[in-house]
């Protein structure tokens, strides 16, 4: 299933990577270990965040994918659910508008 991963990294420990040089060969890590479809990275509340596409296929996957940025970098994490617009097309949306009208 394709999510949405959300990651907003607090100042710190990020600052202090930043500062010691070391941030590119853990975020090179981290993305190699998760392997996003894609990833962009922006602000967030005030922070600096990534929003990744990965896909998930069991529920288990949750934590490879998520622990890498806990335990480098403090970060919250989380997850939506999301589909191309082909997804969607498969969702029958008019028969179900049709249903609930």
């Amino acid at each position: 299933m394709r999510m949405i991963m959300k990651v907003k990294c607090p100042n710190e420990p990020f600052n202090t990577m930043v500062r010691k040089g070391t941030i590119e060969a853990t975020m090179k890590r981290v993305l190699e270990s998760i392997k996003p479809e894609a990833a962009y990275f922006t602000e967030y509340d005030g922070h600096r965040c990534a929003i990744l596409i990965v896909q998930v296929a069991n529920s288990w996957d949750i934590p490879k994918l998520a622990e890498p940025w806990f335990l480098a970098m403090n970060a919250e994490v989380q997850f939506q659910v999301c589909m191309t617009p082909e997804e969607l097309g498969r969702s029958d949306l008019n028969s179900l508008g049709s249903a609930w009208a």
